[in-house]
């Protein structure tokens, strides 16, 4: 005869006795239970932040949960899929506050009907580089939602694409390892977007930079600088090495669809110096165009349509 669930949301619990009523596991984030019809599931914020787990409420009242897996790609087995299944399997999502030691009932979960998981980029353990992670949509059934309480929830529930300051100094990078020091080259990036956002606003140019969320995705992407004078759409890098000049071709393609209906009248990659000739020759294959720094301030490979005041 399967186990009665007798705990009321908000009842404190030694993990070890939970493991012993109800089975599950005494480690980790998820205990599908061979007890109890049971998935037991542990959500820890502050700790769950070093394996770029990043669990809470969101506006819509569902509740964010990371899956497992804490190194490379999650794949939807083990403990996620007895998340994704335990409707089919008759099991009921029982959510904890807390990981170790005492844990809190939260109360008993549901999967969200319309989208149950969403797919996104999170750091690895230890703050290792970005992989894959699952987020499940957890809805509560018998409490009201709590209020919205993840750190990125700000910033993940707001329109596709819209103006945001540059000064803000929101990147991709700060929202996939948001504890994460910026490397050098990061920063000469950033000092040279702000070198030439000032250079523009004293010509007068409406500058700003785009926020994007793509339809389906979490984590937003940040363009570093667009002039909405000129039509730019303008991607920094603090290096002219090759790899660099790739990268930001590839990303002033995928911000392009989501900017002015995908029409920008310009892109441009911003660098500190003028590259060698082969990759000046990959921007021009492209369609991009270049600014670098010069004699105190900027030049354009377009002759100066890009920085003159249109």
């Amino acid at each position: 005869m399967p186990i009665e669930w007798a705990l009321p949301p908000g009842t404190r619990i030694e993990r070890g006795e939970l493991q012993a009523r109800y089975g599950g596991r005494t480690q980790g984030g998820i205990g599908p239970s061979r007890k109890s019809p049971n998935v037991l599931i542990f959500s820890d914020p502050v700790a769950g932040e070093s394996h770029g787990h990043y669990d809470g409420w969101r506006k819509d009242g569902c509740f964010d949960y990371t899956g497992e897996g804490q190194y490379g790609d999650q794949q939807m087995k083990s403990g996620n899929a007895s998340i994704l299944n335990h409707a089919t399997e008759g099991r009921a999502l029982r959510v904890f506050k807390g990981a170790r030691g005492v844990v809190t009932y939260v109360d008993e979960f549901e999967l969200d009907r319309t989208r149950p998981y969403y797919w996104t980029d999170a750091q690895e353990t230890g703050g290792g580089p970005p992989r894959q992670v699952i987020v499940f949509r957890l809805r509560p059934k018998n409490i009201e939602p709590g209020r919205p309480s993840s750190k990125l929830a700000a910033i993940l529930d707001g329109p596709v694409s819209e103006n945001v300051a540059i000064e803000q100094q929101q990147t991709e990078r700060a929202f996939v390892s948001p504890h994460r020091e910026p490397y050098e080259i990061e920063r000469r990036e950033q000092r040279l977007v702000l070198e030439l956002e000032t250079y523009l606003r004293q010509r007068n140019h409406e500058v700003t930079r785009k926020r994007i969320v793509p339809p389906g995705e979490a984590r937003p992407l940040f363009t570093d600088l667009y002039d909405a004078t000129t039509g730019a759409l303008v991607e920094a890098k603090g290096t002219v090495e090759r790899n660099s000049i790739r990268m930001a071709i590839g990303q002033l393609a995928d911000y392009k669809r989501f900017v002015e209906d995908g029409h920008p009248r310009y892109l441009a990659v911003l660098v500190p110096s003028q590259p060698r000739p082969d990759l000046c020759e990959l921007l021009d294959s492209q369609g991009i165009e270049l600014i670098h720094p010069s004699d105190g301030g900027f030049v354009d490979s377009t002759g100066g349509s890009l920085l003159a005041r249109r």
